[in-house]
């Protein structure tokens, strides 16, 4: 990449507006965005940040097309259309969280039309994100992690590069289902504490002064399920369930079991059923105040 590389951005959404707002504003070239709802480009209002009129428009001009999307159909179906209307040597980022085969059947399909493919999953928070804070883990080349690295680094303070194509996605599902997984053990704990009559800021600050202490003890913990703050537009348990489908397909196609990550799949099943889909998924812990857990074991 150089300061004159025309970067594209396809979807606006709760990481990739503020990831795309990063790009506007430290990027010396030309950016464009596209998004299929209109108002998602107010967060560009006040950069440099262009408005497509279509993937097609947008992939026409882009030197590099970064991808922040729902899901794996969405980033198939995209890269497709990219595909037909893209200049020879472009470069996809992805920056969604997709199957790992799905990544490297994307870059597979690619290559011969000369399109080069990095998938570049993000972690943190969309302070994070905000903030310009994120964690990407890269899946690519060399030659392809060194020429998207300048951009990565506009969006993030950590960037990894895990290996070729699909590394990423691996690094990413890794990290989610660390992180669902303890929210599901920290549910429990705090519930288990208060009801032996400590109170959970107490519980918290003490854990977090010991080996029990970690990120989602500080982050979910404090300022959610403390709390008990769940607000929509945030990660509900609907993408935490996609994510975790992710992981299982991994896990068959290596054959390595996952008896925890079986429970914790569960937990946030029963969230959906229990009417907790749309909220952040933290609130898993109302399942253990009420029940609901104890009620689908038996």
């Amino acid at each position: 990449m150089t300061n004159t590389s025309t970067i594209g951005f396809i979807g606006l959404g709760v990481m990739g507006g503020p990831m795309c707002r990063n790009v506007a504003l430290k990027h010396q070239g030309r950016v464009i965005a596209y998004d299929m709802n209109g108002q998602a480009f107010s967060i560009l209002d006040d950069t440099k940040g262009e408005r497509a009129t279509s993937v097609a428009a947008l992939s026409a001009v882009a030197d590099f097309v970064l991808l922040s999307l729902p899901g794996g159909p969405q980033v198939k179906a995209v890269a497709a259309e990219i595909a037909l209307h893209a200049r020879p040597g472009a470069t996809i980022v992805d920056l969604s969280t997709t199957p790992v085969a799905l990544a490297r059947e994307v870059a597979t399909a690619l290559d011969p039309q000369g399109i080069k493919f990095s998938d570049a999953p993000v972690a943190r928070t969309r302070e994070a994100a905000q903030r310009g804070e994120l964690s990407i883990m890269v899946g690519a080349t060399q030659p392809v992690f060194d020429s998207i690295r300048p951009i990565l680094d506009y969006m993030a303070t950590d960037v990894t590069h895990g290996g070729d194509v699909g590394a990423g996605q691996v690094l990413k599902l890794i990290n989610n289902m660390l992180v669902f997984e303890h929210v599901v053990t920290l549910a429990e704990m705090i519930v288990l504490g208060e009801r032996a009559g400590v109170k959970g800021e107490t519980l918290l600050d003490a854990v977090s002064k010991g080996s029990g202490d970690s990120f989602v003890l500080r982050n979910h913990g404090r300022k959610a399920m403390l709390p008990r703050d769940f607000p929509e537009r945030s990660f509900p348990p609907e993408y935490v369930l996609k994510d975790i489908d992710y992981v299982f397909q991994l896990a068959a196609e290596t054959g390595v079991p996952l008896k925890a990550a079986e429970t914790v799949r569960r937990y946030y099943e029963m969230a959906v059923e229990k009417g907790l889909g749309g909220e952040y998924f933290p609130g898993v812990i109302r399942l253990v105040e009420d029940g609901s857990m104890a009620e689908a074991s038996t």
